[in-house]
């Protein structure tokens, strides 16, 4: 099948208490569809885990808004390991995690009675678009940005996952994975200078390159209707020392541990990625052609960037409709595109109240 990345399925969050930070969540953030829940090991990712299977439970939670969920994920058989020190803007790999909202001045003011750690009033963004951020209360940096993009209103006061922010050390070196590979490749600015839209988020003061990059083609996938537009910032500090977010840390650890993409085509994008000189770290149709994640099922593959972030390809074969009635969606039975949004709201049936 023809290579196509279809959108960003999910941002996966590690954590310390995975049933504490899905409760959070699903409270501030509205991620209350339960994909799956599994408690499993992880026995394909010895690269990332310093050569050893790590017991682990991951929990992917969706936004009916629409936007990518939520893969909340937490190491079971080791300690998990915080940060040594506060992530900034610059530092190397995905520093934030942007969440959609159409109306942002209401997302912030239902954050505010909240009394969340808000860091920055609403301000614009250097394409013209309203916008701000906040810390969780695990220390994750998230932004919150404007986009119209609608599946199904809710009475979360945000959609799910609509980009991310990462922090690189060679732009161009960068734009090889982001644009040409994963071909997010129309820029929507490319501006260099100290952002007074930042002020009030670690980090910035500084000189930085800010890039945000959008896909040319309009993703058509199954889930595409699900996921709906993306975006990927990419920022580059100009002056000072940058670390690396994940350094003296293995993949799983709290803070952002990857970002997924939802694609068709794995074959394709293997010879893609072998040809662009990052190959598959992590590749599960070497071992079996369909790989379980809890009721759901499919294939994934891993590369890493050249900051050093993980990112994920899943090709999905099977997931569940309605748990109560045992139907369950075969994608490897049905022609190529998108989803009719009312299967979509058949993932009511899987939310935790």
């Amino acid at each position: 099948m023809k290579l196509s990345i279809n959108g960003i399925q999910q941002l996966g969050v590690g954590v310390v208490n995975i049933q504490e930070a899905f409760g959070w969540y699903r409270i501030y953030f509205g991620m209350d569809i339960k994909m799956f829940d599994e408690a499993a090991m992880a026995e394909l990712m010895l690269p990332h885990t310093e050569g050893e299977a790590r017991r682990r439970h991951a929990i992917l939670a969706l936004n009916l808004q629409g936007g990518g969920g939520f893969e909340v994920w937490q190491h079971t058989g080791k300690k998990p390991e915080p940060p040594k020190f506060e992530v900034e803007l610059g530092d190397l790999g995905i520093a934030v995690g942007k969440l959609k909202s159409t109306n942002v001045k209401n997302t912030y003011d239902q954050y505010k009675k909240w009394k969340l750690n808000i860091l920055t009033g609403v301000t614009i963004d250097p394409r013209g678009r309203e916008h701000f951020y906040l810390k969780d209360v695990y220390g994750n940096l998230w932004e919150v940005c404007h986009d119209d993009y609608l599946l199904k209103s809710q009475k979360s006061a945000n959609g799910g996952v609509y980009g991310v922010t990462i922090g690189v050390s060679d732009m161009e070196k960068s734009l090889t994975v982001y644009s040409k590979l994963l071909k997010y490749d129309t820029i929507v600015y490319d501006v260099t200078g100290v952002f007074q839209d930042w002020e009030g988020v670690p980090g910035s003061g500084k000189k930085f390159r800010r890039l945000l990059l959008r896909p040319s083609v309009q993703p058509s996938g199954a889930f595409s209707p699900l996921l709906g537009p993306s975006c990927i910032e990419l920022v580059q500090q100009m002056e000072g020392e940058t670390r690396q977010i994940y350094e003296g840390r293995i993949w799983g650890d709290p803070g952002f541990i990857h970002i997924c993409f939802d694609i068709n085509g794995m074959d394709d994008l293997r010879q893609q990625a072998n040809a662009s000189g990052f190959p598959f770290t992590v590749d599960s149709a070497k071992d079996t052609d369909t790989f379980g994640m809890g009721e759901a099922a499919g294939s994934f593959a891993y590369i890493q960037a050249p900051e050093g972030t993980l990112i994920e390809f899943v090709e999905t074969h099977k997931i569940p409709l309605m748990r109560k009635l045992n139907w369950y969606l075969d994608l490897t039975r049905r022609k190529p595109g998108p989803l009719p949004k009312w299967m979509f709201e058949l993932f009511a049936f899987m939310r935790v109240k």
